[in-house]
């Protein structure tokens, strides 16, 4: 065992502008959605370079993925096709709808879904198409959007590994997709704590959303109490949702995504660190984004290699008892007893990603991480796999 303290596998920076926008916000008084939940919207729009695009700042990516797949008309009967490499969220927001979930397997290169597969999966009944930009690398949009133009289907991307991403120095987010959700969870490139933004240049998507955003509502809370003339009136106009962003979030999340250009090169100073010193062991690397694309490196997943000489879960508890944290993204959908029973998949079904998944490991990767932490890493790398 490890004398060292332990490294976690993520860890958040949270700094002292963070901590005094939160204050300044509970001084104020308001502290649900209010005037920094819009600030973070703006701001948001305008990093994004397109301050006329819609931003919805939600409580979670989830919330985000529901409120864009329900803005769309999502509903029992359609079918919507992503990929089984992901967390549940991208997938369940579909249940919660009604819809049925088709899955499909992985480009074993990017571990990205394979636009390829999608097509093939098409069905009368297909509605959308929901990519995952996996670990921070983006998706291939281009086939996926010209698959949906001509299938005249839906485009919603998960982005929560994704900011800031770009593909043909585009950033994802402006790709022309329906809609884009983020994640601004603890463990993500900017953090609120839990929370997401859902982007979209529709207006009308935009002004479902937030209808569906704060229980149905015909008016926006904000609006209401902070008007100088009586405004208690509104109206319910849909059975709605409570998901929207508090403002103690917000403030953590504007002073984030300022800090965002930094967070980034930290995140590809650590990933290139990694990729020069591990490259001798038999490890599968992470694709890293075509040149003069952005990675945001959320995550740093190696494989291990055929013929390694331990397997991953030697792997992962040899590091544990190296003081090292570690985690695994993800056990895919197909091998959740859910999504297994209830369409009756098998591994067989999706070998590209179910191979993937027994060898992956997610290596330490966070902006607080020093490189002397990333050496230790490193070191214990060299020494059970070398």
């Amino acid at each position: 065992m490890s004398d060292l303290p332990f490294l976690p596998f993520a860890l958040p920076e949270i700094g002292e502008d963070e901590i005094a926008e939160v204050v300044d916000t509970l001084r104020s008084g308001w502290v649900t959605t209010g005037p920094k939940a819009r600030r973070f919207e703006q701001a948001f729009a305008e990093y994004l370079g397109e301050p006329q695009t819609e931003c919805i700042a939600v409580n979670s990516a989830t919330a985000g993925l529901h409120l864009a797949l329900e803005a769309l008309g999502i509903g029992p009967g359609d079918e919507v096709i992503t990929t089984t490499h992901t967390f549940t969220a991208t997938a369940e927001v579909v249940r919660y709808l009604g819809a049925d979930v088709v899955l499909v397997d992985i480009d074993p290169l990017t571990l990205n879904i394979d636009p390829k597969l999608v097509e093939a999966a098409i069905t009368p009944r297909t509605r959308a198409i929901v990519p995952v930009h996996y670990a921070g690398l983006a998706v291939d949009m281009l086939a996926i959007l010209d698959i949906a133009r001509k299938h005249g289907l839906r485009v919603v991307e998960d982005a929560a590994h994704a900011l800031p991403t770009t593909l043909e120095r585009e950033l994802i987010g402006t790709m022309g997709s329906d809609a884009t959700v983020f994640s601004f969870y603890a463990n993500k490139t900017i953090t609120t704590g839990e929370g997401g933004m859902a982007v979209t240049r529709d207006t009308q998507l935009a002004e479902r959303m937030r209808v569906m955003r704060l229980h149905g509502m015909s008016r926006d809370a904000f609006d209401r109490f902070s008007s100088k003339t009586p405004a208690w009136y509104y109206e319910i106009v849909a059975p709605g949702f409570k998901y929207n962003m508090t403002d103690i979030a917000a403030a953590m999340g504007v002073e984030q995504l300022a800090r965002l250009p930094q967070f980034v090169q930290r995140r590809q100073h650590l990933a290139a660190r990694y990729q020069a010193q591990l490259a001798d062991l038999p490890l599968v690397l992470p694709a890293d984004a075509p040149a003069g694309d952005a990675h945001a490196w959320h995550l740093y997943v190696v494989r291990l290699a055929p013929g390694a000489r331990v397997g991953r879960d030697e792997t992962i508890q040899a590091l544990s008892d190296r003081g090292i944290g570690t985690s695994v993204h993800y056990v895919p959908l197909h091998r959740q007893p859910y999504w297994r029973d209830r369409y009756q998949l098998t591994p067989n079904m999706f070998p590209q990603a179910d191979a993937a998944y027994q060898s992956m490991i997610s290596l330490p990767l966070f902006t607080a991480m020093q490189d002397a932490d990333q050496d230790r890493v490193i070191a214990a790398l060299h020494e059970v796999l070398g």
